[in-house]
């Protein structure tokens, strides 16, 4: 490891060391400060976030990057208001998961506890910065940032209006940092600092999620890549099912929670027909199977793409306004084609059906499954969470949106009077 993320979380853990000790009171301020912060340097961040779009529009990013790179002033106040709807939240921190008194008198209590340093690396995704060090301190954690060159800009004004902000408070300064000046070998380095760092989260497409997982020492906690798909059952409402769809795909094709596959059971062809339509009209560029395909106009519009779908297109994640369509004619089998290409993010079905949606439910395994709802739910923001550190599709103690409480780990506290084991 070099000396300057050796430095770094040498820092970052005696950052930890005393937010960890600080209450409710002061981590509030801090946040109250941060969120301040903000919407007094809007126009900075607008500035410093242009630089960076128009770099990124001459490297040739692509829309769904740019999209997600974008802070206009709408965005830094939902971020504003995402700090402060975290001030509102309980803190994480002492709650005691259970207790008990032993025969012998000793007394236990399970509690929680901060991670302690949490390292995130992302990609172009300038609101990650504010939402991870938002949670981080309100759960006493100290946090590690790689938010990648093409945010360069609008990250070093962000990591600047934090750290401005905590100054002002009793929460070290540098229980924010970035290692962004070091490149992709500070990243690196980050990834190998076990002992140093408690937990790293990436947030980013499969290929920087995948590159991470595969090639850290540090704990991983898996988060985001999106496969998700959206079937539409027999029974399906075909208005209920043309609006859940429209939303799920278009009103942000480039972030993790939208739809990617839509399957429709043979015998909805009322609400195939309404859906495909309605995408097609849109701009949505289709990949669909042969019984889909003769659902849609003889006459295509010139504004979409109409191709027949693959298997890889079946197992792409698009992040944008491209869909994979299939016709399924069971449950059973929508169900089996969700778990050959599912990453275990958001799964959906639109069903008139009270079983069917108990058995989806049941049989579907992923971090979230939705009924007769959009996928774009799935969101720490959606539910109620204040913000989130990412989407975990991982199995261990952090599942789906990642917010306070996963940020926390326990301790077991043993109070005795002398007693001595047998």
């Amino acid at each position: 490891m070099s000396a300057s993320v050796q430095q770094t979380s040498q820092r970052a853990r005696e950052a930890s060391r005393v937010l960890g000790r600080l209450d409710r009171r002061h981590k509030d301020r801090a946040l109250a400060a941060v969120a301040e912060g903000l919407r007094e340097s809007s126009a900075a961040l607008s500035s410093a976030n242009e630089a960076d779009l128009a770099r990124g529009r001459d490297n040739g990013m692509s829309r769904a990057l740019l999209d997600r790179l974008r802070l206009t002033p709408q965005r830094v106040e939902a971020l504003a208001a995402a700090v402060e709807e975290i001030i509102g939240l309980e803190d994480p921190v002492g709650r005691v998961v259970q207790g008990r008194t032993l025969p012998n008198g000793l007394r236990l209590s399970q509690v929680t506890v901060p991670l302690g340093v949490v390292g995130a690396i992302y990609e172009a995704r300038p609101n990650v910065t504010v939402d991870i060090a938002a949670l981080a301190l309100k759960s006493g954690n100290a946090a590690i940032l790689r938010g990648g060159s093409a945010a360069q800009s609008t990250n070093e004004t962000l990591l600047s209006i934090i750290r401005q902000a905590l100054a002002t408070t009793s929460v070290p300064v540098d229980a924010v940092q970035s290692i962004d000046a070091f490149g992709r070998e500070g990243a690196t380095e980050l990834m190998t600092t076990r002992g140093s760092v408690d937990v790293l989260i990436p947030r980013g497409g499969g290929e920087l999620i995948q590159h991470v997982v595969q090639n850290a020492r540090v704990p991983v906690i898996e988060t985001g890549e999106g496969n998700v798909h959206i079937f539409l059952d027999a029974t399906a409402d075909p208005e209920q099912a043309r609006e859940i769809v429209l939303n799920a795909k278009m009103s942000r094709p480039s972030v993790c929670n939208a739809a990617e596959t839509l399957l429709i059971h043979s015998q909805a062809e009322q609400s195939g027909r309404e859906v495909l339509r309605a995408l097609h009209a849109a701009g949505v560029v289709l990949h669909v199977d042969p019984r889909a395909d003769a659902w849609l106009p003889a006459e295509r519009s010139a504004n979409a793409e109409v191709t027949e779908v693959t298997a890889e297109h079946f197992a792409t994640e698009f992040l944008d306004l491209e869909l994979a369509v299939g016709v399924v004619d069971s449950l059973d089998e929508a169900i089996d084609h969700i778990r050959r290409h599912t990453t275990g993010h958001t799964e959906a079905i639109v069903t008139d059906s009270v079983a069917h949606a108990e058995r989806f439910i049941a049989e579907v395994d992923a971090a979230a499954v939705v009924v007769n709802a959009s996928t774009r739910f799935t969101d720490g923001g959606q539910f109620g969470l204040g913000a989130e550190v990412g989407i975990s599709t991982q199995k261990m103690h952090a599942r789906g949106p990642m917010g306070l409480g996963e940020l926390t780990t326990t301790k077991w506290v043993v109070r005795g009077e002398g007693q001595i084991r047998d």
